[in-house]
């Protein structure tokens, strides 16, 4: 049942990494060999699997976080943080031959960053963590995963969720190469523009590319794929389904996990049952709130702020150049 903390019936179970991101805010991103001075630190946690957590946590859902970090400090605190966020971190494991993860992230004056990640105990989760959260599977809901930890433990749970009937979301970051037999058990992909050109070979440069793309990604079995575009919206390819929703204007601060929430509260939209358009345009908002914010999981907006957004935009709907099926 909703709760004032859970206002939603969604129930989202996360499998990935985790980090503490270490963010230096400056007027411009260093070259190669430069030092620029002046910059402002902030210390937050971080990781695409955690950052998709707390934004389906913020966004009214229960979720289930499976990932692994380090038996240090960042790890401690990385657990009680995802707690006070209100989600369920029983099958975080607190490796003792890894370090916890972590990100340096460079954010320049415009919103645009520059990323370098020391991985430590993500590269350590594997198929049995996912297997100890089974009962968990089996409770329903959509599993969502990413690409920041080891392929085997993605299979896995994808493979098991696709056995009990969730609905698998994938985002595939950071890109790489994956077989049709993994890509044919996701309900949805959600690749940038260069995870969807790695994946399918097709420079994605705008909306007809994207939407090559999304058919190529198609055949090989994904049932539905969202193709993000950053400040062009998102190309949506589905059955019956195939448009441009265009994104959310607004003045950026810092883009680093605009694709975590996005992922997040799309997630929770879907799981709640609404139909895939609105759940982007949802997922969509969550997104445009973060990057007016620093960070990654404290940019993420809670459930009435997105609301709030979507009642002040309602005007703005999807694009009427929506390409014919």
């Amino acid at each position: 049942m909703p709760s004032e903390n859970h206002p939603s019936n969604a129930r989202i179970v996360v499998v990935g990494s985790s980090n503490t991101d270490m963010i230096v805010q400056i007027g411009r991103i260093p070259g190669i060999g430069e030092t620029v001075i002046g910059g402002k630190l902030h210390t937050a946690g971080g990781g695409k699997g955690a950052n998709q957590a707390v934004a389906a946590s913020r966004a009214g859902a229960r979720v289930v976080f499976v990932g692994r970090v380090g038996s240090d400090g960042f790890g401690k605190t990385m657990v009680a943080g995802l707690r006070r966020y209100g989600i369920n971190v029983s099958y975080v494991t607190r490796d003792k031959r890894a370090p916890t993860g972590v990100a340096f992230i460079i954010v320049g004056s415009g919103g645009e960053n520059s990323i370098a990640v020391a991985s430590g105990a993500n590269l350590r989760l594997c198929s049995g963590d996912v297997a100890k959260a089974k009962e968990v599977f089996r409770q329903g809901g959509i599993l969502l995963v990413q690409l920041e930890t080891p392929l085997p433990p993605v299979r896995a749970a994808v493979t098991l969720a696709a056995k009990l009937g969730m609905r698998v979301i994938l985002n595939p970051a950071p890109a790489q190469p994956l077989p049709d037999t993994l890509l044919r058990k996701v309900d949805i992909l959600t690749p940038n523009e260069y995870e969807a050109e790695l994946l399918t070979g097709i420079r994605v440069d705008g909306e007809a590319a994207a939407a090559r793309a999304a058919d190529r990604l198609r055949r090989r079995g994904v049932k539905t794929v969202i193709v993000t575009l950053g400040s062009c919206g998102a190309f949506v390819a589905g059955d019956g389904c195939r448009t441009l929703a265009p994104a959310f204007k607004v003045r950026a601060v810092d883009t680093t996990a605009a694709g975590d929430v996005f992922n997040g509260a799309l997630a929770v939209a879907l799981a709640e049952g609404r139909p895939l358009l609105e759940a982007v345009r949802f997922g969509q908002a969550a997104a445009a709130i973060s990057v007016t914010r620093i960070g990654a999981q404290t940019s993420a907006p809670s459930r009435a702020e997105i609301e709030r957004f979507l009642r002040k935009h309602l005007l703005m709907a999807p694009s009427k150049n929506a390409l014919a099926p």
